[in-house]
């Protein structure tokens, strides 16, 4: 039995066989594990810059789309005759509308320039050209707040969700649907009476255009336009169809005039048609228990959020000066006219007096500057990749998120630093520039 035992061929591995096995196994299941891992963060990070790369491009797209509307009105924008005044240049009021209403403020939201603070003037008694300042209005925003002072209907800055994002600016801007009210042709008609004034406008709805029931509720402003003159006014609904200017001291300083013949006439709801947009960002949870911005238009009152992952946002306005070169001005340059070194636009009549605010219809383009980030942290990112420049910073070589010279840095605004960041840009020319 021994004997037998002895001649057969005992085979196995030995324990040190083993051990050196499994240690080769590790090594190779490292490798395997290495690889996937490298290749699941640059998947990652592939991943977070096409994301970034498509919603600022989006952003800027949705932005500069506004900014080209800024200080829009009806066909007034191109149309009107102008009158040539005692120093020979041409004057042209006509592309603002004449103000009849006594309480314009109720149908504009956003609007920080308040009757009688100083430096505005007082509250007019007649009626009056729509001031520049009404049209356009920014804020120059850091880490210490806004000047001039933000709009109060909007967050106050801060790092919990729904706060405005801390060190950005603010826009608001306003122009006409043109495409809304109610063409006064046909059976449509302005109806004068006693003194050349509006008796009333009669309105029947022609296909494609809004219902006055849908259209209209007691209290909106109406506005009579065409291709020369525009006219804000109160009104009372009659008959079902009939606008009634309200008398003097009841809802107006003055009925406004009957512009007959008119070049393509037409009612606007003012309270409706004439948008009051304010673009701003806003802090929102990212969903992995972080937050980033928002970038928020708000329209009459009502705010949407139209895009994720934006953390700053300035805007540079266009001037053109006395020699006829460009200059970029923030807000409180443009409201100051550069320390009063950059006079008024040449078409500037304001009776109300004073030339506060005068350049704000007289912008001529507008440089609108983004940073996105990534929303999502990767801690796999190396200290060169959280690198990022930012125009609005004067950094022009890539440097730490928390880099010296930053207005404002992520940390101070809540937002991580590790994340993935790009500047985009745009030039717009304002289409409505109002010499």
């Amino acid at each position: 039995m021994n004997s037998a035992l002895r001649g057969r061929r005992v085979s196995g591995l030995s324990l040190i066989e083993l051990m050196v096995a499994m240690v080769l196994g590790l090594l190779v299941a490292a490798g395997i594990i290495t690889v996937f891992i490298s290749t699941s963060s640059s998947n990652k990070v592939q991943t977070q810059l096409a994301q970034l790369q498509e919603e600022g491009r989006f952003a800027i797209t949705r932005l500069v789309g506004d900014l080209r509307m800024a200080n829009g009105q009806y066909c007034s924008n191109t149309g009107g005759t102008a009158s040539q005044g005692g120093s020979g240049v041409f004057m042209d009021g006509l592309r603002a509308p004449r103000i009849h209403a006594t309480n314009i403020e109720d149908a504009l939201s956003d609007l920080t320039t308040a009757w009688g603070a100083t430096p505005y003037p007082a509250k007019p008694a007649e009626p009056y050209y729509l001031p520049a300042y009404f049209s356009m209005r920014g804020y120059d925003c850091d880490k210490n707040g806004c000047a001039p002072t933000a709009p109060a209907a909007l967050p106050a800055p801060g790092k919990a969700v729904n706060s405005r994002v801390v060190g950005t600016s603010i826009l608001t801007l306003r122009y006409l649907d043109a495409g809304g009210g109610w063409s006064l042709e046909g059976a449509s008609a302005v109806v004068p009476g006693a003194g050349g004034l509006v008796d009333h406008v009669v309105v029947v709805p022609a296909a494609g255009e809004p219902k006055i029931a849908d259209h209209y509720a007691a209290g909106d402003l109406m506005m009579l336009a065409d291709c020369s003159n525009a006219s804000v006014f109160a009104a009372s609904l009659q008959n079902g169809n009939a606008f009634y200017p309200q008398d003097a001291g009841a809802g107006n300083y003055s009925k406004p005039k009957a512009q007959l013949p008119q070049s393509a006439p037409r009612l606007f709801n003012f309270s409706r048609d004439y948008k009051s947009v304010t673009w701003y960002l806003q802090v929102v949870d990212n969903g992995n228990g972080g937050t980033t911005g928002a970038l928020v238009r708000r329209e009459n009152g009502v705010a949407e959020e139209m895009v994720r992952g934006v953390e700053r946002l300035d805007f540079l306005y266009g001037i053109e000066d006395g020699n006829g070169n460009t200059r970029y001005l923030g807000a409180s340059d443009v409201d100051s006219r550069a320390g009063g070194s950059i006079a008024c636009p040449p078409s500037w009549q304001n009776p109300l007096g004073g030339n506060v605010g005068c350049l704000w219809r007289g912008v001529k383009s507008i440089e609108v500057r983004l940073l996105m980030d990534g929303q999502q942290t990767l801690a796999t990112l190396g200290t060169a990749e959280r690198n990022y420049t930012y125009a609005g910073d004067g950094i022009t070589t890539p440097a730490a998120p928390g880099a010296a010279g930053r207005k404002v840095t992520p940390a101070e605004q809540g937002f991580a630093d590790a994340m993935l960041r790009r500047e985009f840009s745009a030039l717009v020319s304002v289409r409505n520039y109002n010499p």
